[in-house]
């Protein structure tokens, strides 16, 4: 896999995901959000957006972390490899949010855009904890439209991702051994 895409709600831990990841197989992690935030949290307009997102997937290898499904979301698919889903409980996401407030509130996280510092924003809040229900269906009929050979992983909690991640770097250090 040379080209993944780690989808799912806020707070789920897919940024974190993405980097570990990345530490592991070597594969450079592009934030959406790094290419969508202005400093400010001044939003890019869509076209300075998908032409982002278009410049980024052209690279040879990826991890795309970030939903963002309706600006360039068909391009990122017809080329990913694979698909890593967070698809946690709206408890999980709320308390990894509240998690990632707490740590890193009035800094810029690695995968933010320079000047965008953690913040509590009330309509955020309410994205979070609407997700399941108002972004969740968009995202299945997202995932539908993948080719039979592309991978779907689906994590449903973050035991889940951390076994996997615990289990590619052991057989990545395997290969290394023999």
């Amino acid at each position: 896999m040379d080209r993944i895409l780690v989808m799912g709600s806020p707070g789920s831990g897919k940024s974190t995901f993405a980097r570990r990841l990345s530490q592991i197989t070597g594969i450079p992690v592009v934030s959406l959000d790094a290419l969508y935030w202005k400093p400010g949290w001044k939003p890019s307009d869509a076209t300075e957006f998908e032409a982002r997102v278009t410049e980024a997937v052209r690279l040879p290898r990826w991890i795309i972390d970030g939903d963002y499904i309706w600006w360039a979301g068909d391009v990122r698919r017809s080329v990913a490899d694979a698909v890593i889903w967070f698809d946690l409980p709206r408890r999980s996401c709320m308390v990894g949010l509240m998690s990632r407030i707490a740590t890193s509130y009035g800094r810029v996280r690695p995968e933010m855009a320079e000047g965008c510092p953690e913040r509590i924003n009330v309509e955020f809040l309410r994205y979070v904890w609407t997700y399941r229900r108002e972004q969740r269906p968009k995202l299945l009929q997202y995932l539908e439209g993948l080719r039979a050979d592309q991978f779907l992983i689906c994590f449903t909690d973050r035991a889940q991702a951390h076994r996997y991640l615990a289990s590619f770097g052991r057989r990545e250090g395997a290969e290394g051994v023999h």
